[in-house]
């Protein structure tokens, strides 16, 4: 366990070293935890960000502020553009992201991706708490690489972690986490399009449930190429 943590250690200082300014995109689940708690133990300059998209569930907002009490490193939030989520609803309704993958990607790129531009822009590289065995569509990730659809290095210092071991790390270390993965949500998003999960489901089963697998991504993580593959265009 300890050589997993000195690795992501020294995956962060890398882009510290290599690529400053670096941010970290939190959404405060487990793995997200973990990072906050890495970057602020060890004094790396590394600024963690996270989005509010507006349908966040309260126990997120309660980890948000949680963190702000428990950790000196700031959380910058980032919102939507409230003209393109008006846009949004007046064409699709409050909740027309069940209607289609299309309608679901047009909202998590309002109130995610173009947010997530925004943050990273003038930054030379950002990280990410995403892991091999979370999804189908993660499959093919690296430590590092270049991220073509945002212009920046990309790092994923827990990739190589288990479920099993992001919750030892929390254990051990009294890490604050989402009271919802207490009630069986291993998976956090926007209220709406998370659900729990029952025992011997797929962790990212709660995400999007009504949808198959191989689109549940919400346009953050998804490069120009599956896009083009899934059929979502450039707006997913």
């Amino acid at each position: 366990m300890q050589e997993k943590i000195d690795q992501a250690v020294a995956v962060l200082r890398q882009a510290v070293n290599d690529f400053a300014p670096v941010c970290f995109a939190s959404s405060l689940g487990a793995e997200d935890m973990v990072l906050t708690d890495l970057i602020a133990k060890h004094g790396l300059d590394i600024e963690i960000f996270s989005l509010d998209t507006g349908r966040l569930p309260q126990e997120t907002y309660e980890l948000m502020q949680a963190v702000s009490e428990r950790y000196t490193t700031p959380l910058k939030v980032y919102f939507p553009d409230n003209a393109l989520v008006e846009n949004y609803v007046a064409q699709n309704g409050v909740n027309g992201f069940y209607g289609s993958v299309e309608s679901r990607k047009a909202c998590c790129f309002v109130r995610k991706v173009e947010p997530l531009r925004r943050a990273l822009n003038g930054k030379g590289a950002w990280v990410t708490g995403l892991r091999r065995d979370q999804a189908v569509t993660r499959g093919n990730l690296e430590i590092s690489s270049f991220d073509a659809d945002f212009g920046l290095q990309k790092f994923n210092p827990l990739l190589e972690w288990s479920h099993k071991e992001v919750w030892a790390y929390i254990r051990q270390n009294d890490v604050p986490y989402n009271k919802l993965h207490d009630q069986f949500y291993p998976s956090l998003g926007c209220a709406p399009c998370t659900r729990s999960v029952t025992p011997g489901e797929d962790i990212r089963a709660g995400r999007w449930w009504w949808e198959n697998p191989d689109s549940k991504e919400c346009g953050l993580h998804v490069s120009a190429t599956q896009k083009i593959a899934h059929g979502t265009g450039v707006s997913a």
